[in-house]
């Protein structure tokens, strides 16, 4: 973790993570592990600043550019400090038509919080996300990018706030 003017590192764990991910491809299409590695430092620093993409891309042997890239497209990369649960609500059209935005809005209500804000205490981020391919299970709700929560009625939520207290 990286503490106010210190460069951010990886640390061991995380590069051994990253050069299983490279070893699944050629020497020269390392670029192709990008994302998994951007992942795997974002799971260990919770958000992507600049200079940590700079570090994974020099990992990967990469251009930072190209790093850049990859991480300024894809929505599931956080380039802001989020709370420890970042926690993301579906609202496209068929989770909005089930819930979606009721589900929302209690979280709105319960957290304090509204879209793309985190709580005072650093323990939770609300974002608002696009389709996440389970419209027979709507409403849903994506935990830290990894954990698909399905039928999120107002109980449901509650248990799994308490679940991540």
């Amino acid at each position: 973790m990286v503490t106010s003017n210190q460069a951010p590192t990886l640390s061991a764990e995380s590069q051994a993570q990253i050069d299983r991910e490279l070893a699944k491809y050629p020497a020269d299409q390392r670029r192709s592990a990008l994302m998994s590695a951007l992942r795997i430092a974002q799971v260990e620093h919770r958000w992507l600043s600049n200079e940590l993409i700079a570090v994974v891309a020099d990992y990967v042997g990469v251009p930072p550019i190209a790093a850049m890239e990859v991480a300024t497209f894809y929505n599931m990369f956080d380039r802001a400090p989020v709370g420890r649960h970042k926690i993301t609500v579906c609202t496209n059209l068929p989770c909005a038509l089930s819930g979606g935005y009721k589900a929302a809005d209690y979280l709105k209500q319960k957290l304090g919080i509204g879209f793309n804000e985190t709580t005072a205490d650093g323990k939770f981020t609300l974002k608002e996300g696009e389709c996440m391919g389970a419209c027979g299970y709507a409403p849903v709700l994506l935990v830290n990018n990894h954990s698909m929560c399905n039928h999120m009625t107002p109980d449901a939520i509650d248990k799994k706030l308490a679940e991540l207290e």
